[in-house]
């Protein structure tokens, strides 16, 4: 996926939002663009992704379907679409040490991480020889100035917070991360068995999804962070996505709960690391 085709998404759900407050008041296209001195074809832009609405066509909006009480959050949801979607072209156009480097102050103040991942081993967990082959992928795919070297030190100093006891740490991964080969196979082991070294920390716990678990109810999705769950950082193919907007944080809260539940914890998590060692 491209980053305008993530761009359009965005919008595109923006829109529904607006389109559905029109329907639930009865209201038609023709009528809501005469109440507020549009044309018609206005409505059809915003509804269909195709135009971003600004904070005062938002509140036109709310006021001509008498839903007031939610223009200030479908504002918040423009506003992210408009300032918080960061390409990672524009944030890696010097390399990879600019993207990590905007996260340090985000870091620097949280208390409480939780994350998800479903094919890649989170970077807190990633051995060196992992985090090299993981940003020398990055790298040749995106075409970015060749800083590895200094990125990947600088992700591994990251790694110190770990230490901190005063912080916790609540990590699910589907079990086929465990599987991915990013190397050989001493790379491999070597990746694993820092996992399971974390584990005994006293201020982590990492779950395992079980490749087996029924997903009725709850399917992998993209990988994210929580901070304190105050804020979320959403890894997109093209983008990182910073969500601050209470509702959009309030949806990978509950994402995770329900993904936390369906995980393996402790000495239940064990048989599906080991398993996951690859074999002679």
């Amino acid at each position: 996926m491209s980053a305008s085709s993530d761009f359009d998404a965005a919008r595109i759900a923006l829109g529904n939002r607006l389109r559905t407050l029109r329907r639930q008041k009865g209201i038609t296209a023709r009528a809501l663009a005469a109440t507020c001195g549009w044309h018609e074809s206005k409505i059809s832009r915003i509804e269909n992704g195709k135009a971003l609405p600004s904070n005062q066509d938002i509140t036109k909006w709310g006021e001509a379907c008498g839903a007031s009480a939610e223009v200030d959050e479908l504002v918040a949801m423009a506003q992210n679409i408009e300032l918080l979607y960061v390409e990672w072209r524009h944030l890696e156009r010097s390399g990879l040490r600019r993207a990590h480097d905007q996260a340090r102050p985000l870091w620097s103040a949280t208390q409480r991480f939780k994350s998800y991942s479903q094919c890649l081993l989170p970077g807190i967990l990633q051995t060196e020889a992992y985090t090299r082959a993981v940003l020398e992928g990055i790298r040749r795919r995106r075409s970015v100035p060749d800083d590895l070297e200094e990125t990947m030190w600088a992700r591994m100093e990251r790694q110190k917070i770990l230490k901190d006891g005063s912080r916790r740490f609540s990590l699910v991964l589907e079990e086929a991360a465990l599987h991915y080969q990013l190397g050989d196979r001493a790379l491999m082991i070597e990746q694993l068995s820092r996992i399971i070294t974390v584990s005994a920390y006293s201020n982590v716990s990492i779950g395992i999804i079980p490749r087996s678990v029924p997903r009725t109810e709850m399917w992998p999705v993209e990988d994210f962070w929580l901070f304190d769950d105050r804020e979320a950082s959403v890894e997109t193919v093209s983008a990182l996505l910073t969500l601050k907007q209470r509702s959009e944080v309030a949806l990978y809260q509950d994402a995770f709960t329900r993904l936390h539940k369906l995980a393996r914890h402790g000495s239940d998590a064990f048989p599906l690391i080991m398993g996951a060692f690859p074999s002679e």
